[in-house]
């Protein structure tokens, strides 16, 4: 009997079907917002699925995460009538789906003239690149996320205002609340060796309800998967438990925003060493490592889009509250955007510090990766180090973030970098879906305006 791990193969994932005695799969792709997308699909159709591909409507690279359709989109809207679009689906992303008993759970990606806008499909080709290099990249993602005893239903009756929390007060790594909720921990647990997606650390955090997991390292396409599918199914568990799971970058202006940190590394392909470790060299930085944290920091203003989407992004990108605010670097430096691990040769990497969690985690690793692998190319070399408290210190004014999605859309637009390395169609489309989100938000009314406008001006 196979094991969803011993799929490679499309007649492997059509022996694994037979062997279930399945008569339905499930099928799903993630968006331009890292939402995931799906169905149902019989075994007849899941067949030919796998040999020719299936249809899906393209409207679903034509809206937003509420489903309402882009007015300025070019790849697709009314003005191309919305036809169907053609997915793959991936063999060997097969998995056990959780809650479901003999399920399975196949991923797909986005082809033909699509595939130029598919999230999955952009890393795809920027780990193809590394490849072209010769690096074989890894990658590990960790998450913030806050808890709460809500449903869909209950925070929509409160309009999303006093929300209880999972868990009161600030309690950072608390072995008591780990323990109190230890059936919660272990459920997360197994559903993340369940699907393939193991964690590796799992702690409570700062803040009601917080919670913080580690997703273990893989290659880089396998680590955007597993951290999309932790987002995805931490939800789904969450309110199987009838709670609630948040990954906005921040939720609330009391508390700390939620990161989405991404740990790389490089690889030599045929000498299978580091590519990042020197003995000899300062912190054992590599040249290699030193360009490829030049190019992550010299790019980060101009890709920030990619890793910071939404308007809430930039609530969480304000001084002292472990959100950078400058396209930064240091060693083991918790205050800089970009933290280098100085370490063996199995350990050497860096942290993306930049990364929020509610970015689509195949387009952040994207920019991450795609952004370093030009400073090698390039050999670009970073600015000066960032010693001590990076909030405090002034920083050349090329390191200034955008401050807001509109300005970070038009900076993804006018980089020729981001075009050279994602081509002009995805930063098109995602630069456009970026200013929709921003003039989305313009449309409404805050409670904040309505408080203090209302009566006295």
């Amino acid at each position: 009997m196979l094991t969803p791990k011993d799929v490679k193969t499309i007649e492997a994932a059509k022996k694994i079907v037979e062997e279930r005695n399945l008569t339905h799969v499930k099928v799903g792709l993630f968006d331009i917002d890292g939402v995931m997308l799906g169905k149902y699909m019989s075994r007849n159709k899941f067949f030919s699925a796998l040999d020719n591909g299936f249809s899906f409507c393209d409207v679903i690279l034509g809206w937003d995460s509420k489903n309402k359709l882009y007015d300025n989109g070019k790849y697709t809207g009314w003005h191309t009538g919305y036809p169907d679009t053609l997915v793959r689906i991936l063999p060997e992303t097969c998995r056990d789906l959780v809650f479901e008993e003999n399920q399975l759970l196949f991923m797909a990606e986005f082809a033909g003239e699509a595939e130029t806008v598919c999230p999955r499909a952009l890393l795809r080709r920027i780990v193809n690149k590394a490849d072209s290099m010769g690096f074989v990249v890894y990658a590990a993602l960790e998450y913030e996320f806050f808890m709460f005893d809500e449903t869909p239903d209950s925070v929509r009756s409160k309009s999303f205002r006093d929300l209880k929390p999972m868990t009161p007060d600030f309690f950072g790594y608390s072995m008591i609340r780990n323990t109190v909720h230890a059936d919660l921990y272990h459920q997360i647990l197994n559903m993340s060796e369940i699907m393939d997606f193991p964690i590796e650390g799992l702690h409570a955090e700062t803040g009601p309800g917080v919670i913080e997991a580690a997703i273990a390292v893989d290659k880089a396409t396998e680590a955007g998967d597993k951290a999309a599918l932790f987002k995805t199914f931490m939800k789904v568990l969450a309110q199987r438990n009838n709670m609630m799971a948040t990954f906005m970058a921040k939720w609330s202006p009391h508390y700390p925003g939620q990161s989405g940190h991404i740990h790389l590394s490089l690889r030599h392909k045929n000498e299978g060493i580091s590519a990042f470790y020197e003995p000899s060299m300062p912190y054992n930085m590599s040249p290699i490592q030193r360009h490829f944290i030049a190019g992550q920091q010299l790019l980060m203003p101009e890709f920030l889009a990619m890793v910071s989407p939404t308007v809430n992004s930039f609530s969480r990108l304000i001084p002292g509250f472990w959100a950078p605010t400058d396209a930064t670097w240091g060693v083991e430096n918790r205050t800089t955007a970009l933290r280098v691990i100085p370490g063996s040769d199995k350990s050497q990497r860096v942290e993306y510090r930049l990364g929020s969690a509610d970015s689509n985690p195949y387009l952040a690793l994207a920019a991450a990766l795609g952004s370093g692998l030009y400073g090698i190319e390039q050999k670009l070399e970073p600015y000066p180090e960032i010693k001590g408290n990076s909030y405090t210190q002034q920083h050349e004014a090329e390191l200034a973030l955008p401050r807001t999605l509109w300005e970070a859309a038009t900076r993804l637009k006018q980089s020729k970098a981001a075009r050279s390395l994602f081509g002009d169609s995805f930063v098109d489309h995602f630069a456009s879906s970026r200013e929709w989100e921003e003039r989305e938000f313009r449309r409404h009314i805050t409670d904040w305006e309505l408080d203090r406008y209302f009566e006295i001006i």
